[in-house]
């Protein structure tokens, strides 16, 4: 049985309806790679019950496939002085984008940007060392549009990897659906 993934990537380079189909072994490695990324090959070869060369070939096609865009290290902002997490939501015009996107590319603080449906154009989350910079930051935002800011509390779900099942079935909320 294998698995297929309706994958929808935000990169230019990327075709947003491709389908990418994986068996468990696929799915397997992928889930375990995403709970920890620099898993040795002899260890991720155990768990799937296959030889090293054979993992390191599947994970090279998943690469290629652009299934896996990168490796990276998951930062305690926090423990960098980074204690004002933030989104910010920004309206603008769709003719503002050619100057926005290079502007915001540019800024150290903008740890994800997504443009998105509703009332506003952009979702923007930022990180900073205090609210004198956030301000700092939204006044210069400002120049593209109006703004509305969030300043987060706490998070109770960390980013973390979507989930990769090893058949066919959805899940809702922990929960196999039914199809």
């Amino acid at each position: 049985m294998s698995v297929c993934l309706f994958l929808y990537f935000s990169h230019l380079r990327c075709n947003c309806d491709e389908v990418i189909t994986m068996d468990k072994i696929d799915a397997a490695l992928i889930s375990a790679l995403q709970d920890n990324a620099r898993s040795p090959i002899k260890v991720l070869a155990k768990k799937v019950f296959l030889s090293s060369p054979a993992v390191s070939a599947r994970i090279e096609k998943l690469e290629k496939q652009g299934l896996i865009n990168g490796y990276h290290a998951s930062i305690n902002q926090y423990k960098l002085g980074y204690h004002i997490k933030a989104f910010i939501n920004l309206q603008m015009t769709p003719n503002q984008k050619k100057d926005f996107y290079p502007f915001i590319r540019s800024c150290p603080n903008v740890i994800e940007c997504n443009c998105v449906t509703g009332n506003y154009s952009m979702l923007i989350k930022v990180a900073y060392h205090s609210t004198m910079e956030l301000d700092e930051f939204i006044g210069r935002l400002q120049k593209f549009g109006n703004t509305d800011t969030q300043i987060v509390f706490s998070t109770p779900v960390e980013p973390r990897g979507i989930k990769v099942l090893g058949d066919d079935k959805p899940v809702l909320c922990g929960k196999k659906a039914r199809l």
